[in-house]
């Protein structure tokens, strides 16, 4: 069972209420995973989407836009199944362990020198957007670009009624950034701020004379934005595992421990061992997406029972 065990609440938990949902990112397959992960959680009888927040993250910001659209989970998971065939080369029999593609292993090495050259996450964050801002995709043409493939992911282009979150960085300062209806800027855009990782084609995202690059150099799925709710659920693909040193406190534990210390009572759910091939270096393998869909949603159904109590 990939959960953490909930810890008793503390006796300020009393003050705390409400249900958050923590959406971490984790590429095309961490999308799927995701999205197939609530589609099963709801044919269960357990639906997230009900939550009193939703954090999004990188991909995870795609698919809190994606389940708050008005759109039924099951019905994202199924279009993710009926994806064009083409898509869905190698779905088959994915190879575990296989090497990522030459785009993705040149955004982790361009990522990695970066942060190793980094003494702590604020300087990293600053080289990030910096980095970013040096790429050729920091025009009006790579931004406009990345804005309609994000677009074309979404069901709905308007911020939901309910309360959503959709974290980014500042590449000129290197500030972390927290979007939602108020902010003044549209859900699309906010998605792409999101979802950019900076590198090329694209670089940082341009929002008016703003430019932001990925949520998760704020923090790797940043659950402590749910601090103040009763109950906090985080899917973390990645298994919350952080390509940052860990004395930066950027990781999935260090984030939970906070919540707990506040008295939120938090269960995370990472991927089952069978399925962890599709993260990683493969994450943004778009073939794979149909498989990692397919994994989410056995282990939500799987998980449902236990979750009913801790969500309702």
């Amino acid at each position: 069972m990939n959960t953490t065990p909930s810890s008793t609440p503390s006796s300020s938990s009393t003050a705390l209420h409400g249900r958050a949902l923590v959406l971490a990112g984790a590429g095309s397959t961490g999308n799927a995973w995701e999205i197939g992960l609530v589609a099963g959680l709801s044919e269960a009888g357990v639906d997230l989407t009900e939550a009193d927040v939703i954090i999004g993250t990188s991909a995870g910001s795609t698919v809190a836009a994606q389940i708050t659209s008005g759109r039924r989970p099951a019905e994202l998971f199924a279009d993710i199944l009926a994806a064009p065939p083409l898509a869905r080369r190698g779905d088959a029999g994915p190879e575990r362990g296989r090497a990522p593609n030459q785009a993705t292993q040149a955004y982790l090495e361009w990522s990695d020198r970066i942060i190793a050259s980094a003494a702590d996450a604020s300087d990293m964050r600053r080289k990030m957007g910096a980095a970013a801002l040096e790429t050729d995709g920091s025009d009006v043409r790579g931004g406009a670009r990345w804005r309609d493939i994000v677009a074309a992911r979404l069901p709905s282009r308007d911020w939901p009624a309910q309360r959503v979150l959709i974290t980014a960085v500042d590449a000129r300062t290197g500030e972390p950034v927290v979007f939602d209806r108020h902010s003044g800027v549209e859900l699309v855009d906010a998605v792409a701020a999101s979802t950019s990782n900076g590198f090329r084609p694209f670089g940082a995202y341009r929002i008016g004379e703003d430019r932001y690059v990925n949520g998760g150099y704020r923090r790797s799925e940043n659950a402590d934005l749910a601090a103040g709710y009763a109950r906090v659920l985080v899917l973390s693909p990645f298994g919350g595992r952080s390509r940052m040193p860990q004395e930066w406190g950027m990781d999935l534990a260090t984030q939970v421990e906070e919540l707990r210390t506040g008295g939120s009572r938090v269960e995370t759910i990472v991927p089952e061992v069978e399925a962890e091939h599709l993260f990683g270096a493969a994450a943004m393998d778009v073939s794979l997406r149909p498989a990692a869909a397919r994994a989410g949603h056995d282990q939500g159904r799987a998980l449902a029972e236990r979750l009913a109590e801790f969500w309702r």
